[in-house]
């Protein structure tokens, strides 16, 4: 069994798996009352596993490349976990409208709820401030949760960031559909974002939004 990390500090529960072959970050998050799954990239089977028999209320895709939705169909099929993107990315996803997957195919994954720039997106008692971030891709997005709205008041803010920011720098923009131009105003806008924010990225270590001050937003934003 792959093993589950623990993110500390934040405002909810936040564990997460490293699978597939570029080593992709599958968050699972739960306040309590509901439990989240991102962008499960690849092998159901183990992440069915490390869920332990949770009931998953919602499967969130930050966007469309195969790393990040590959399990996503079987995962929804397995579990009636609704599914959320965006409505540009989300097309794709469900694969009703061509675009850019990152070089490799998936199985399509119907989309049960769309979001755009500002939504709020209720799980149990959290609520998520849906934020459009492209740049990686045309639909990316992420997701902002307040301490006011985990379980945990006291601990730290997260942003479910996908492709858009790492540790130490931010997602590619020269597959197609990519564009700086939008990345750096992306970026511009987590810049506002708390410093004590924890950023939950696609790939590689955690980070916060005060780190990459310097890192990234100095340079890119």
């Amino acid at each position: 069994m792959a093993q589950m990390h623990q993110v500390k500090g934040t405002c909810v529960k936040v564990e997460y798996l490293v699978l597939g072959p570029i080593e992709n970050n599958v968050y699972v998050i739960s306040d309590g009352q509901a439990t989240i799954v991102v962008d499960p990239s690849c092998e159901p089977d183990v992440i069915t596993e490390a869920l332990g028999g949770r009931e998953v209320d919602a499967i969130v895709l930050t966007h469309c490349h195969w790393d990040h939705v590959g399990a996503a169909a079987e995962l929804r099929k397995r579990t009636g976990a609704a599914v959320i993107a965006s409505q540009a990315d989300g097309k794709v996803i469900a694969g009703t409208r061509g675009g850019d997957t990152g070089s490799r195919d998936f199985d399509p994954c119907p989309v049960d709820v769309f979001v755009g720039d500002g939504d709020v997106a209720k799980i149990g008692n959290m609520a998520w401030k849906v934020i459009a971030t492209p740049g990686h891709t045309p639909g990316g997005i992420c997701l902002f949760l307040d301490p006011e709205f985990g379980s945990n008041s006291q601990g730290a803010p997260v942003l479910v960031a996908g492709d858009t920011l790492f540790a130490g720098s931010i997602g590619r923009t020269d597959f197609p559909g990519g564009s700086m131009q939008d990345m750096k105003h992306s970026l511009k806008r987590l810049a506002a974002l708390p410093d004590e924010t924890v950023v939950l990225p696609g790939h590689n270590q955690m980070t916060r939004i005060g780190d990459e001050r310097r890192r990234v937003f100095a340079r890119f934003a």
